[in-house]
């Protein structure tokens, strides 16, 4: 599809340089239309690879429109979390490489001066956290004037987060720009009254079906009797599943570091995210989880959004998401971009209800799990779909020899429910946005 678009050069140089393949369903979907400067409403799950789908036809306007070389900035990408901010301005320094397009982040964390002097030097692209670049737009160091595209990356979440009224504001410096919302889901409280405020007669583009966990991933639930269980479960996952890069979900910050050390004391390469880490220290965490110095990631909901690193295998719920949102966002950080993941989720007694609360909203069957030896009293008041136990090293060669099974059409010849019965199982400084007490 990208051959089929009349880019320009250096742009399309830059995309040959990203060596796609193909485009994803959301690109293809949604690029055609943004290049039209139509407004748009995008449903596109995590890993979709929705970021490409924006900034390809917003770098497209810029380098074929006429404008005044110092007359402000042209695209502003509005995201929620600084992790997000991070990503979004990696791929589109990689996009623009070959092009002179200047790209800045400003969020909270770095030196507000310093924020100043970068807008003073006009870059075209901005990719921002609603916060700051208001501060920014309030104190006249940000122009916004000559803005030709508004992009809204992850609506749901900025409404999650209480920053409905920031992204107004920040709107109401602004012209008429194209505006493009991007969000998991668009039946999301607050996403349309938004959509009816800030769009232009849009149009609806959606992959996959709203409310749904990822098809490429693997749904498994095991009971525990209370924390003491829980900790030996997740000691258990990690260190017999030889998992390459896991990551482990906790309710509250505290519990993050709590689990680090727990895997820590157990010789694990282990590091923890959450959202009262210095921006230092995030960033190198998530630079050593990227280059494979530490294996397992415990972290608070702040690195379900915005964390982009290929290649983990296994998300573990050590509590229960509060909502089947939160679930489906945290366990997109594997599976992604067609690759399979496992996904498991520790529930205690207490967490029933939020477990089926969770397969009601996303109409998903958990596989039952259990571990020898350390088998729940609790099995739930009702039960999931077929109860198995499985070494958690079987789970990961079969995810594995499923994903190398699928490069070789030969080996494709056995049904997919075969291989489901055996599959069981750049410029830095971000600091944290609102969030809800306790994470």
């Amino acid at each position: 599809m990208f051959d089929d678009i009349q880019l320009d050069r250096q742009l399309r140089l830059g995309v040959d340089a990203l060596a796609f393949s193909k485009p994803t369903a959301v690109q293809a979907l949604s690029i055609p239309i943004a290049l039209k400067g139509r407004d748009m409403m995008v449903c596109a799950e995590t890993g979709s690879g929705k970021t490409l789908a924006y900034l390809v036809p917003l770098a497209q306007r810029i380098l074929t429109t006429e404008h005044t070389r110092s007359g402000g900035t042209l695209a502003l990408v509005l995201v929620p979390t600084r992790e997000l901010a991070r990503q979004v301005l990696k791929h589109c320094r990689q996009l623009l490489k070959k092009s002179p397009l200047r790209v800045e982040a400003i969020t909270g964390g770095e030196e507000f001066r310093y924020q100043q002097a970068a807008l003073r030097k006009d870059p075209e692209i901005l990719v921002a956290t609603p916060g700051r670049m208001l501060e920014h737009c309030k104190r006249g160091s940000a122009d916004l004037g000559i803005l030709q595209t508004l992009v809204l990356d992850e609506a749901d979440r900025m409404l999650d987060l209480g920053l409905r009224e920031d992204v107004l504001a920040i709107a109401s410096f602004t012209a008429t720009p194209q505006t493009l919302l991007y969000s998991a889901t668009l039946t999301h409280r607050g996403v349309r009254e938004m959509a009816d405020t800030l769009l232009k007669h849009p149009e609806t583009v959606s992959t996959g079906k709203e409310r749904a966990a990822h098809d490429d991933i693997v749904h498994q639930l095991i009971m525990a009797d209370g924390q003491t269980h829980k900790n030996a479960l997740l000691l258990r996952l990690l260190q017999e599943g030889d998992y390459k890069r896991a990551l482990v979900f906790g309710n509250k910050r505290t519990t993050a570091a709590r689990l680090a050390d727990l895997a820590g004391a157990q010789s694990l390469r282990c590091g923890c995210l959450h959202g009262e880490m210095t921006t230092e220290e995030r960033r190198l965490v998530v630079q050593r989880f990227h280059n494979g110095k530490i294996n397992v990631l415990c972290a608070s909901d702040v690195a379900a959004r915005g964390l982009d690193v290929s290649g983990i295998e296994v998300v573990i719920n050590y509590d229960i998401p509060h909502s089947g949102d939160d679930y489906v966002h945290r366990t997109g950080r594997t599976g992604r971009a067609g690759a399979s993941g496992i996904a498991i989720s520790l529930a205690s007694a207490a967490e029933w209800k939020q477990v089926q609360s969770i397969q009601r909203y996303l109409s998903l069957d958990f596989e039952s799990l259990s571990l020898p030896g350390l088998i729940a009293r609790f099995n739930g008041k009702h039960k999931t779909s077929a109860s198995t136990t499985h070494h958690p090293d079987e789970q990961r060669k079969a995810i594995r020899a499923k994903d190398e099974s699928s490069a070789n059409p030969q080996s494709n010849k056995s049904s997919g429910r075969a291989r489901r019965r055996a599959t069981p199982e750049e410029n830095d400084g971000f600091a944290p946005l609102k969030k809800k007490p306790g994470k």
